[in-house]
């Protein structure tokens, strides 16, 4: 795991500010999962499309590189059957970027949205089965 050390010149005096990139994904995660119509993280690439993650995961789904200040993260999203996959994708890089820069002060670079499934409600299911 890596951090990053934050360059504030002014408060230097105290010290070094570290930041995992742990933290940068906790939160990427709940940034994604605050926008209407995303369902769940995925395990992305490690993890598999199917294998959706609770709250008890929130780093997983994420994958966050730091480089100086600067933050370039990847999230790996289910979202709901039926929602506008193009608008729930920006939707999701606007927040994860407000969120993460405004909690860290780091710059975000760079969000890649990655769409790993589609979550079909049972009760769509259910019609389906009985065609």
């Amino acid at each position: 795991m890596s951090e990053e050390y934050i360059n504030d010149n002014e408060n230097r005096e105290y010290g070094n500010v570290k930041i995992a990139d742990d933290v940068v994904a906790i939160i990427a995660s709940v940034a994604s999962t605050e926008i209407p119509g995303v369902v769940g993280m995925s395990g992305g690439l490690t993890g598999g499309f199917s294998e959706m993650l609770g709250k008890k995961n929130l780093s997983k789904g994420v994958k966050v590189e730091l480089i100086e200040n600067e933050a370039i993260i990847d999230v790996f999203i289910i979202v709901e059957y039926g929602k506008n996959i193009g608008d729930i994708g920006k939707k999701v890089q606007a927040n994860v970027k407000n969120s993460v820069e405004t909690m860290t002060e780091l710059k975000v670079r760079e969000i890649n949205v990655n769409i790993q499934g589609v979550s079909i409600p049972k009760e769509t299911k259910d019609k389906e089965e009985q065609k």
